[in-house]
């Protein structure tokens, strides 16, 4: 197979997750060993998800306010130049029972809590050590939402950075993987207002309450002055604009799938299709 990546993005609602699981099957079906990645995943090869980075000062401060803990921190903390780094999310999986007062010191430096410019940093030197390991193997990766939902997130719904700042890093990404020939397929719903109420039908509403928060009481959504759902389907408005932008933008192979109609067995035979001309 050509490419070594494929990249499934879109709005809530637009049907990422599935279509994401059906390129996995169609690959494998070819034979080839095409592997998953959806949101969230603690163990994603070119993402951080629950992943906190401090300064070697700032570690060392840690250690010594929180004794303790001392040994498990110093131990399952990855060193990476002069950041260290704490999958404390991962750990919390395996048992580990931080008080509240040191979670709380952690998640301040979480890598999607970090100023934009040193979050950049961090995540465009992963995905080029990504890229690079991909490179000499043999895997497909399948991606979920983390090439351009993540950098839109946190530079527009986050931070309210300016367009071209996003756009930016977007394209330091796809610097960092072209050698993979990536492919990338969005998942278009025509009407964005229906996409997200069916989002939130779906889903529990303790995701739906945070996921409003998170939209409407910082970065973009707070500076326009928006406010519950109605105010959250304004922002991803804003987001899908820009995003079909800087998908016009990118050099590499891509598609939209036009998922409006729920129609799975047309999207599925689309997916085929696209698949096919990658062999």
């Amino acid at each position: 197979m050509n490419s070594k990546l494929v990249m499934i993005e879109g709005l809530p609602g637009s049907g990422k997750s599935t279509h994401a699981k059906w390129v996995q099957e169609l690959l494998m079906e070819k034979g080839i060993d095409a592997r998953l990645f959806t949101e969230g995943n603690l163990d994603h090869p070119a993402d951080y998800d629950g992943v906190a980075c401090f300064k070697q000062d700032g570690f060392m401060n840690l250690l010594s306010e929180f004794p303790s803990y001392k040994d498990i921190l110093e131990d399952r903390t990855l060193r990476q130049g002069q950041h260290y780094l704490i999958p404390y999310r991962k750990l919390q999986e395996e048992g580990a029972d931080f008080p509240d007062e040191l979670m709380n010191k952690i998640f301040q430096k979480d890598i999607y809590e970090l100023p934009f410019a040193e979050h950049v940093q961090l995540i465009t030197d992963k995905w080029a050590r990504f890229a690079e390991e991909a490179f000499q193997g043999s895997v497909t990766y399948i991606f979920e939402c983390c090439f351009i939902q993540n950098p839109m997130t946190i530079g527009l719904v986050k931070y309210d950075t300016h367009q071209w700042d996003i756009f930016n890093y977007i394209l330091q990404l796809e610097t960092a993987i072209k050698d993979l020939k990536p492919l990338i397929i969005y998942m278009n719903q025509s009407d964005v207002k229906a996409s997200f109420e069916k989002a939130v039908g779906e889903r529990p509403q303790e995701w739906s309450d945070g996921f409003i928060d998170y939209y409407t009481n910082q970065g973009f959504g707070k500076n326009e002055g928006l406010s519950g759902i109605e105010g959250t389907i304004e922002v991803l408005r804003q987001r899908k604009k820009l995003e079909l932008h800087i998908l016009s933008l990118l050099k590499m192979n891509k598609t939209l799938l036009d998922n409006s109609q729920l129609d799975s067995n047309r999207s599925k035979q689309e997916l085929r299709t696209i698949l096919n001309e990658m062999v």
